[in-house]
């Protein structure tokens, strides 16, 4: 048997596979979601009307002293604290989308592996499975049948006759 010789299939087909495996087992949530959700759209609904005039004059309210709070804002130190934020935020982000793709490229590696097992698996019953040719044995008289097909001669072809001479004249 000959070995098998390993092949390393590219990082981002692992992660296309455990992505594929994850909405997979999302998708087969979905009907819960959906029905949990509905239900709490609807006691939000209810809740919703009581509230929206509390919060009107609540934002009112608010609106003002926020315009005297911009009258008195420092631009450049806003401008330098959002420029600081912005990148910790970014660094936080990359962070996460790194650990979130090694994440994935995991679950592709079991899900690939788990195919590639199986198939293998599949297979070795299958040859398990499957008779080993039996050899072909011709039989003494099958032999003899042979033999006599080979040492007897075909029948010729009639030669044509010679065409007779003309007479000289």
């Amino acid at each position: 048997m000959t070995e098998q010789t390993k092949t390393r299939i590219p990082t981002p087909l692992y992660a296309a596979a455990g992505a594929g495996d994850l909405a997979y087992q999302q998708l087969r949530k979905l009907p819960a979601v959906l029905t949990e959700l509905s239900d709490r759209a609807v006691a939000s609904l209810r809740t919703a009307n009581v509230q929206a005039a509390e919060l009107q004059k609540k934002a009112a309210e608010q609106a003002g002293e926020f315009q005297k709070k911009a009258a008195g804002a420092d631009f450049d130190a806003l401008r330098t604290n959002a420029q600081t934020a912005a990148t910790a935020f970014a660094q936080i982000a990359q962070e996460r989308a790194v650990a979130a793709y090694t994440a994935l490229v995991a679950r592709g590696e079991k899900v690939v592996g788990t195919g590639i097992v199986e198939s293998a698996e599949v297979v070795n019953a299958d040859i398990e499975a499957t008779e080993a040719p039996k050899a072909v044995e011709a039989t003494v008289a099958e032999a003899k049948a042979v033999e006599a097909a080979e040492t007897t001669p075909k029948p010729r072809k009639r030669a044509k006759a010679a065409p007779a001479p003309k007479p000289a004249e």
